[in-house]
């Protein structure tokens, strides 16, 4: 880790909240790194997990609630024209911007939550969720629960993996080979859902 991030890190949980937060605006470094190493190296106990657990779920909804307040200025046809000119420089498609936009308007809520755990999608897709205008209770609460499940993964499996484990370069390599881990999963079952997305909208016709 750098040493601004072991700076921002050393302000304890409110540092983690920032963290969580400034990750869902600009995704670097990734999440799922970011958690893991909270949990390796900052969770001494349960109690601490606990804490850090509550402080950047809250924080990253309101990173998502920053999003969404600004897919509501823009509106539908901005929004759209933003993320196809712009979405290649975040790592976010364009046809995958309008294919979760879709989902919004079958489903929000499941839409929402799904969002969570789809690696940048789950940082820009609020932006449909603003210019949808879609209602904003069901949309925070759809997000803080998947933001629950997905925080929770990586920094319980950093927590345990903490022991033993006191140096920066083994926490390092230990993150990045799970990093790898967890993108190469992700791009596989982006690169097959053809074979699941279009039944799955066919049923919701």
């Amino acid at each position: 880790m750098t040493d601004f991030l072991s700076a921002i890190l050393g302000l304890g949980l409110f540092g983690a909240a920032c963290l969580a937060f400034t990750e869902k605006i600009l995704p670097v470094p990734p999440s799922h790194a970011v958690l893991l190493f909270l949990g390796m190296a900052r969770a001494p106990d349960l109690a601490t997990l606990g804490m850090l657990l509550l402080v950047t779920t809250l924080a990253s909804t309101a990173g998502c609630l920053f999003w969404y307040a600004m897919g509501g200025r823009l509106g539908p046809e901005r929004a759209d024209a933003v993320i196809r000119r712009f979405g290649r420089y975040i790592f976010l498609r364009h046809d995958t911007y309008l294919r979760f936009a879709g989902a919004y308007r079958r489903n929000h809520m499941r839409a929402s939550l799904l969002a969570q755990f789809v690696p940048t999608v789950r940082n820009y897709l609020p932006i449909a969720a603003g210019a949808l205008r879609l209602p904003v209770v069901p949309f925070a609460v759809a997000t803080l629960f998947g933001a629950m499940l997905w925080n929770g993964g990586f920094l319980v499996a950093g927590y345990a993996m903490h022991d033993g484990v006191h140096d920066l370069p083994s926490v390092a390599f230990r993150i990045m080979a799970i990093v790898l881990a967890v993108e190469i999963s992700f791009f596989v079952a982006l690169r097959y859902r053809r074979l699941w997305w279009p039944r799955a909208g066919t049923a919701k016709s």
